[in-house]
């Protein structure tokens, strides 16, 4: 300062504009290298480093960068590619700021991309925007624009838009929601939610406006549509509806408060501003209003549609009873089973055959209701009166006799089935005489959880026709000695089951702010001690393979389950248990559902579903005798959509990389499954690189050429690999067989069968495939589905992977001929 003070006016005024000077040429040298890095195409990169708001005309995100996404100018929502796995992901909108980063919109949630290649595009006449995947398949796009879209950007709001250089919005998000609303997002005439979890597939729940214009909450499966809120059994006036108000508008503002045409209306609990929320309905077809907590980034509930879940149609499938004992289950009424333990919204099947005619009687279950699906209605009636008019129709399957005030409901089918403690009406199921005469216990109520709990005493008791609860003394007095007799052995077992056991014997879902939980089993640990009891100390072996053997168990629940010691794999316990719980997540009817994991010490176990008729060699090879054409027709199909789920569809990209008749199980019904996918994926860890696994192997005669070099593998090896499974259903034999002599490999006689099959069919001469064809079959086939086999099979065994087709493709080529 002092040094300052000592200059003279001069000699300052020389020094600012020495100053000045230094400063307008620094200025110029920053302009003119600004122009040359705009011109050289620099600058974006730099920009890019940045929070990125917009997507220019032109440009586009592509998924291998983790960096390439899309932000609200306040930080709180995110749009880009959002990994469900390492491999799959959807183009979808966040929340930035939650804990779990959990997604308010996707536009491709049902179909999801693969972790390389894909990319979304705002296109150059900015006339839509497009989603392709790896192979440059569209996937999503929005509707052709009615204007040129300058850019697109993200509100905050939430609500991506695509504008035009005047600001209009052309298109936007908010008129296309999945199973979330945002704050100022509205419901509409064309806009609904859509329930979805993919890990329950078979959620069939809308929140829209029905033909009343009533904006309802519905139940929409593939054989009935039925509303559940508001409640169905009242007018609109007495749900404080408004209906035909054809605006048909609902809003949920920043405040918490939902507010729509006909009158609906709820808050928040914690109304009020800056609070981050979401509407959402769930898998489960309850609604519920979720808040952010901003300290440790979690959601909470401050508002549900049902506080009682059993309320909400379909939550338990077909047949199926919902009960509180205290938390809401599902249990199956006596006479049925649980048709999926994973998957209890598809209910309960019957193990008995009704057909009209025969003889029949009915089980009683008191305080139950069956809503909907009357066939009938009648007021003021007996019970007797109900009962016969139940067994006179053939349609009826049960009945529903309320004794206030005396009314009779004859059911066509159940649904919607629930309990609870108290209710006025009791159902009766109309069953075979001869299943009544059988011996029941109370376990015939099969729950999804314990079968004898302290909540399970309620007694189920059966009535005939021709009985009509007539008796003496000394039968009551014998059935309530049973019935004590009962309640106390499974009070003993309760007891001695919560004593003894060391791991959860069920996975659950919690639902903590309602107090409840939905009991699932889709995928879950086993304890070695639990095998090995299982399995009968590994005593009865199904099939052995290069990785290990199978074995026949028969879990407590007496679910019968195949399970498979693996030798080679040298993974950690947590690292294994992570890798498979991801293959356990992938569902499909055509692949063999993995159940769950064993990974103690050095013990490393897979429990899969048993599958009833073992593998397809044995029918193509062995001594079970030989399939039917329809049934191998039908095979080939199957095994088709099955590897085109695994390699498009499903969560994690998968390459089977060993398909062959050995690893294809055929059901009851002969229909195939899949087993050992991802066993490329569980073996190769560690030991190559992904895109390569040149450590894991597949097996002669089924191995495509690239196996031999060092080219990274794809999905065509499966492809590949299915063409020779093809050509083996058609001809009954293994391939590698006609290489008879040691100047011959696998390979060239494959080549040489591919070469004479081609030559073949471009003649119109057909007899040649009589000698073709499995001689067992006695010429029982189809010449026109052989030809589209042989076909495929041709195209799949192409030398050349890039000249081999995709499983979507070969699914195509089945689905057209049909």
């Amino acid at each position: 300062m002092k040094v300052i003070y000592l200059l003279s006016h001069h000699q300052a005024a020389g020094a600012a504009a020495a100053s000045f000077h230094a400063i307008m040429a620094a200025s110029f040298w920053i302009l003119n290298l600004a122009f040359l890095l705009v011109s050289s195409g620099v600058a974006p990169t730099i920009a890019a480093v940045g929070r990125v708001n917009y997507l220019h005309k032109g440009s586009s995100l592509a998924v291998k960068h983790a960096s390439d996404v899309i932000e609200s100018p306040d930080g709180t929502f995110s749009f880009g590619f959002y990994n469900l796995s390492s491999t799959a992901f959807t183009l979808s909108i966040w929340f930035t700021k939650s804990a779990d980063r959990t997604v308010a919109w996707s536009a491709n949630r049902d179909r999801p991309v693969h972790g390389v290649g894909s990319k979304v595009k705002l296109n150059t006449d900015g006339r839509s925007m497009v989603l392709t995947d790896y192979d440059g398949t569209v996937v999503w796009r929005t509707n052709a624009l009615s204007a040129e879209a300058d850019h697109a950007e993200l509100m905050d709001s939430g609500n991506l838009v695509m504008k035009d250089q005047g600001g209009n919005i052309l298109w936007q998000s908010f008129d296309h929601p999945t199973d979330t609303l945002l704050p100022g997002q509205p419901v509409t005439a064309t806009a609904k939610l859509v329930s979805k979890d993919l890990s329950h597939p078979s959620s069939y729940y809308t929140l829209c406006f029905d033909n009343r214009y009533v904006l309802s909450l519905a139940y929409e499966g593939p054989d009935l549509s039925n509303h559940y809120w508001p409640n169905p059994d009242h007018s609109s006036w007495m749900n404080y509806r408004i209906s035909y108000n054809s605006s048909r508008r609902a809003v949920l503002d920043k405040l918490g408060q939902f507010v729509a045409t006909d009158n609906t209306t709820f808050r928040a609990s914690d109304w009020g501003l800056e609070i981050k929320r979401r509407l959402t309905l769930d898998y489960d077809g309850n609604l519920r209003l979720y808040s952010l907590d901003e300290f440790d980034r979690s959601w909470y509930v401050s508002w549900v549609a049902f506080s009682q879940p059993c309320d909400i149609h379909g939550l338990c499938g077909w047949n199926g009873i919902c009960e509180y004992s205290p938390t809401p289950r599902c249990s199956c009424p006596p006479g049925y089973v649980v048709s999926d333990p994973s998957d209890w919204s598809k209910g309960c099947k019957p193990v008995f055959n009704l057909t009209c005619g025969q003889r029949t009687g009915f089980v009683r279950i008191p305080e139950t209701d069956f809503w909907g699906s009357d066939l009938n209605y009648t007021m003021s009636t007996s019970m007797h009166t109900c009962k016969e008019m139940c067994l006179g129709s053939c349609a009826c399957v049960a009945f529903e006799y309320k004794t206030f005030p005396n009314a009779c409901f004859l059911k066509s089918a159940l649904f919607n089935g629930k309990t609870l403690p108290g209710y006025p009406g009791t159902a009766y199921l109309k069953v075979p005489e001869s299943f009544l005469s059988q011996p029941h216990t109370s376990d015939s109520v099969f729950h999804h959880g314990h079968a004898c709990d302290a909540s399970n005493k309620q007694t189920v008791s059966y009535t005939t026709h021709t009985n009509d609860g007539q008796g003496t003394m000394w039968h009551y007095y014998y059935w309530f000695l049973a019935v004590f007799f009962l309640v106390e052995v499974c009070f003993i077992g309760s007891g001695w089951w919560f004593m003894s056991r060391q791991h959860s014997a069920r996975s659950e879902i919690w639902a903590a702010e309602e107090g409840y939980r939905v009991v699932t089993d889709h995928f879950r640990s086993f304890t070695h001690k639990e095998l090995r009891r299982a399995t009968k100390n590994f005593k009865e072996e199904l099939g052995h393979g290069r990785h290990g053997s199978v074995y026949k168990g028969i879990l407590h629940d007496s679910r019968v389950v195949a399970v498979k010691k693996l030798n080679d794999v040298k993974q950690g316990e947590d690292e294994f248990e992570a890798e498979v719980s991801v293959i356990g997540k992938i569902y499909h009817m055509y692949l063999v559902r993995v159940m769950g994991v064993c990974s103690e010490r050095s013990h490393r176990l897979l429990v899969y579903e048993y599958v009833e008729n073992g593998s397809l060699a044995m029918f193509l090879f062995g001594d079970k005798g030989p399939l039917q054409w329809h049934q191998r027709y039908r095979v080939a199909a199957g095994v088709a959509k099955g590897l085109a789920y695994l390699h498009h569809e499903c969560m994690d990209w998968i390459i089977h990389c060993d398909v062959k008749p050995e690893n294809i199980l055929l059901d009851m019904d002969f229909d195939p499954k899949i087993s050992d996918f991802g066993f490329a994926k569980l073996l190769q860890r560690g030991q190559a690189d992904p895109g390569s696994m040149s450590k894991v192997r597949g097996t002669r005669g089924y191995m495509a050429p690239e196996w031999v070099s060092t080219a990274p593998l794809t999905e065509k090896v499966d492809v590949y690999s299915y063409g020779v499974v093809l050509l083996e259903l058609v001809m009954g034999s293994r391939v590698s067989e006609r290489a008879t002599d040691g100047r011959e490999d696998a390979e060239a006689a494959l080549r040489q069968l591919e070469w004479t099959i081609k030559e073949k069919m471009e003649s119109d001469d057909l007899t040649w495939i009589d000698g073709f064809v499995d001689p067992r079959l006695e010429g029982d086939f189809v010449y026109s589905e052989v030809l589209l086999m042989l076909e495929v099979a041709a195209l799949c065994l192409e030398k050349e992977k890039s000249q081999r087709p995709s499983m979507n493709h070969v699914v195509q080529k089945f689905l057209s001929f049909d």
